[in-house]
C-alpha cells in the first residue's frame, strides 16, 4: 500500500486518527481535466473545536518529550518525503496543475524543511541575563502551545510544511487547515507522513475547510498562534480577528513584485528570467514578477523578445504532456485574470502576446505600454501575465518599484551589482534578488514581506522560526527566599 492509498483517507479528516467530519466531504478535482480524483473530508466549526481541544491536551506531553525524540520524528519525516517523492509529485501535478519540475521542487523543499526543523529541537533557546540581585536570571523560549496553520492552493505542500515542521520541532501541537482545492497535496500528504513516522496521536490535526473553518481556527481559545498564507484581503481579516483576541498572527500575503531590467543587462538572459518570473506555475505565486520595469533604451526589444518567448511556451495538461504551463486552479481565478487583462487593453495597454484561453489553460500574456494606472499593473493578477513599463532613470525606477502597497520581492538585472544594491536600498521589499527574477525560497532563508505583503520574515531559518513559534519567558532562581519588610 502506498503512502497516499485512498482507502486510508477518503472522506476523512485527520484528527485523533482518520475520522469522518461533521461537515462531510468534498471532491478533489483535477483542474486540467475536471476529473474527480477522490474525496477528502471537509471540516466545520465543530471539527475545529474538537481538534484544537485535543491538540492542547497532547501538546503538553509533546513539549515535555526529549529534544532528541522530536528531532528524530522530523528527520524521519524528511526521509519519508524523499522516499515517496514520486507518489507525492503525481498528486501535486494532477491536483494543482503543476508541471513535474515544480512538483519535484515541492517534495525536495518539504524534506529540507523537516531536516532544518529537526535542528531546531536542540537549538539554543535562551540567554543568561545580568541581574542586580544574587540570583540566576535567564530568558528562555518556550512552546507557544497550539499553532493554527492556514495554507493556500498554489504551493500547497511547501506552504503547509514550512509552518508545520518548525512548530512541531519546537514542542507545539498543530491544527492544519489546507485549502480544500488541494486537500491532498497540502494536507493528506503531511498527515500521512507524520502518522507513519510515529508522531504521537493528537499532536497534529489536518482539517481541510473553507472560510468558516478558518474563522473557527482563529477564534478558538486553545490556539495561540496563527500562521496564515494567502491573499492580502483575507490576511487583513485574519490579522484583525487575531488582534482582538490578543493572538499573534504571522501573515504571508500577496505581492506585485517588480523586476527592474537595466540597459546594460544581457537581454537574452533577462528575458528568460522574466518569463520564468511571470509564467512559472501559471503566475500563481505570491512572488511572481507582476511588473517588468525596463530601461527605455531596451524596452521595445525586451517586449518583442518576451512576447516571442511567451508565444513559444507550450500550455497543456502537465500529467500527460510536456508543457511549460498547466491550468489555472479554477474558473473563478481564470476569469479574474482575463478580466484584468481585458480591462488593461481597454485602458490603453498593448497585447503583445497571449490574452486567450481554452478551458482553464491561459496563454502566457505580455502587456506593453502599461502605466501605474493599468489594472494588470496596479493589482496582483495571480496569473501568467507580464505587464511591461519603461523607465528613463534610476530615480524613476525606484519610484515605480516603490509605488505599490505590496513589498514582497524585488529583482534587479544589471552588470553593475553595486549600483543594483544601491537601488535596492531605496525600494521597500522583504526579499531582494540581484541578477535573478523575483521567485525564490529556501528552507534556510528568512522569508516574508513588508506592508501589504505581510508581517515580516516569520518563515525560514532558525531565528525566524524560533521567533514565530515560541514565547519568551523570564526565569529567576536563588538559593534562599528574599526577605521583605512586610
Amino acid at each position: 500500500m502506498g503512502l497516499l492509498d485512498d482507502k486510508v483517507w477518503t472522506g476523512s479528516v485527520f484528527s485523533g486518527g482518520w475520522t469522518s467530519s461533521a461537515a462531510g466531504d468534498a471532491a478533489v478535482v483535477e483542474p486540467a481535466t475536471g476529473v474527480e480524483l477522490g474525496r477528502a473530508g471537509t471540516a466545520g466549526r465543530e471539527d475545529i473545536a474538537r481538534a484544537a481541544a485535543q491538540a492542547a491536551g497532547a501538546q503538553r506531553d509533546w513539549a515535555a518529550a526529549s529534544f532528541e525524540e522530536r528531532a528524530a520524528v522530523l528527520r524521519r519525516a524528511g526521509l519519508l518525503f524523499e522516499e515517496h517523492a514520486a507518489e507525492i509529485e503525481e498528486w501535486i501535478v494532477r491536483e494543482t496543475g503543476a508541471i513535474p519540475p515544480k512538483a519535484a521542487l515541492e517534495t525536495h523543499t518539504a524534506a529540507q524543511e523537516c531536516y532544518e526543523a529537526s535542528a531546531l529541537a536542540s537549538h539554543t533557546l535562551g540567554d543568561i541575563l545580568p541581574t542586580a540581585k544574587k540570583r540566576l536570571s535567564l530568558a528562555r523560549r518556550v512552546p507557544a502551545g497550539v499553532v493554527g496553520v492556514i495554507s493556500p492552493f498554489n504551493f500547497p505542500l511547501i506552504l503547509s510544511i514550512r509552518s508545520v515542521a518548525p512548530a512541531l520541532a519546537l514542542g507545539n501541537a498543530v491544527v492544519l487547515k489546507p485549502d480544500p482545492r488541494t486537500a491532498v497535496s497540502g494536507g493528506v500528504v503531511i498527515a500521512r507522513v507524520f502518522e507513519e513516522v510515529g508522531l504521537p496521536g493528537g499532536v497534529l490535526h489536518m482539517l481541510p475547510g473553507g472560510a468558516d473553518a478558518g474563522e473557527a481556527l482563529v477564534a478558538d481559545p486553545h490556539v495561540r498562534i496563527i500562521s496564515f498564507t494567502g491573499s492580502t484581503a483575507a490576511g487583513r481579516a485574519v490579522g484583525e480577528a487575531a488582534g482582538r483576541l490578543l493572538k499573534r498572527a504571522h501573515l504571508e500575503l500577496g505581492g506585485n513584485s517588480a523586476l527592474i531590467v537595466m540597459d546594460d543587462a544581457d537581454l537574452d538572459l533577462a528575458v528568460s528570467a522574466a518569463a520564468f518570473g511571470s509564467f512559472m506555475h501559471q503566475g500563481q505565486i505570491c512572488m511572481t514578477t507582476g511588473r517588468h520595469l525596463v530601461h527605455e533604451r531596451v524596452a521595445e526589444e525586451f517586449v518583442a523578445r518576451l512576447a516571442a518567448k511567451a508565444d513559444a511556451l507550450p500550455v497543456g495538461d502537465p500529467a500527460t504532456e510536456r508543457v511549460a504551463l498547466g491550468p489555472i486552479i479554477d474558473e473563478r481565478q481564470r476569469d479574474k485574470v482575463h478580466a484584468l487583462v481585458m480591462s488593461s487593453v481597454d485602458a490603453g495597454a498593448r497585447l503583445a502576446a497571449g490574452g486567450t484561453y481554452e478551458g482553464l489553460f491561459y496563454r502566457p500574456t505580455v502587456l506593453a505600454g502599461v502605466t501605474p494606472d493599468t489594472p494588470a499593473y496596479a493589482e496582483e493578477v495571480f496569473g501568467p501575465v507580464a505587464p511591461v513599463s519603461a523607465f528613463s532613470s534610476l530615480d524613476e525606477a525606484a519610484e515605480l518599484a516603490s509605488g505599490t502597497e505590496y513589498a514582497l520581492s524585488l529583482g534587479i538585472l544589471t552588470r553593475d551589482v553595486m549600483k543594483a544594491l544601491e537601488l535596492a536600498d531605496r525600494i521597500p521589499s522583504g526579499i531582494v534578488h540581484i541578477n535573478d527574477q523575483t521567485v525564490g525560497d529556501e528552507a534556510v532563508a528568512p522569508f516574508g514581506g513588508m506592508a501589504a505583503s505581510g508581517t515580516g520574515s516569520r518563515f525560514g531559518g532558525p531565528a525566524a522560526n524560533i521567533e514565530a513559534f515560541t514565547e519568551t519567558q523570564w526565569v529567576t532562581m536563588q538559593g534562599d527566599i528574599t526577605p521583605y519588610p512586610f
